[in-house]
């Protein structure tokens, strides 16, 4: 299993986020891995071990409302976290057009 998985709820339309490009950075900005979500808006991304320290999800929110015709007021969520000495950080999003909750899941 890999290090950071992410699952994303799209809330206005009660469906998985699919096809949301995901990026993730370390603290220095350095690019670490990215991909897409899949159908059921799940992605697992990164080395099979990050170091402690500070890192950052990047989600292309906007991208994902476009292409369903629907204005949004954030073109991209960007959730910072720190790991620490888990063997596993799964960071959900639920997205609106509007508005976003994020947490950390097990």
């Amino acid at each position: 299993m890999t290090h950071v998985t992410t699952h994303i709820l799209d809330a206005t339309a009660g469906t998985p986020a699919s096809g949301v490009e995901v990026s993730l950075r370390d603290a220095t900005g350095t690019a670490l891995a990215s991909g897409r979500t899949d159908a059921d808006g799940r992605l697992a991304l990164g080395p099979d071990a990050l170091e402690p320290g500070d890192y950052a999800l990047t989600f292309a929110t906007g991208a994902h409302f476009a292409a369903q015709g629907t204005a949004a007021f954030h073109p991209s969520v960007t959730v910072a976290f720190t790991v620490a000495d888990r063997p596993h950080y799964h960071v959900p999003l639920l997205l609106s057009p509007f508005a976003y909750t994020t947490y950390r899941g097990s």
